[in-house]
């Protein structure tokens, strides 16, 4: 991968860090890896552990940022999720989302946000 690509992910993973602390989102872990995986941003709310995907794209050439995070990367998150669970006990619901960032014209962030983007199903 290259350094260009490595700072852009590092962006957009530090804007979402931004927008999900605005939404009143409490930032539990980032970058968190295991033999098994890595979840970008772990964040809480009162009833919910989010494992959140992020992806940064510069366009929508090759579809959006969101649409990259197929079932494999999926089931490597929910395998991660699982790992944290058992490693910190928590009585929040888990739930798994997507955060897709993009540049926008004025230097900031266009940021697309699923909740519960998908489930252990």
């Amino acid at each position: 991968m290259t350094q260009a690509r490595l700072n852009l992910g590092a962006w957009g993973e530090n804007q979402a860090v931004a927008y999900l602390q605005r939404q009143g989102r409490m930032i539990v872990a980032r970058n968190f890896t295991t033999p098994v995986g890595e979840v970008d941003i772990i964040a809480s709310s009162k009833k919910e552990l989010i494992f959140i995907e992020v992806k940064t794209r510069r366009t929508n050439a090759y579809g959006t940022p969101a649409e990259a995070v197929g079932v494999r990367k999926q089931r490597q998150i929910i395998r991660t999720a699982q790992w944290y669970l058992t490693a910190h006990k928590s009585r929040l619901q888990p739930r798994f989302d997507v955060i897709g960032v993009m540049p926008d014209d004025e230097g900031g962030a266009h940021i697309e946000h699923l909740t519960a983007a998908f489930d252990l199903t």
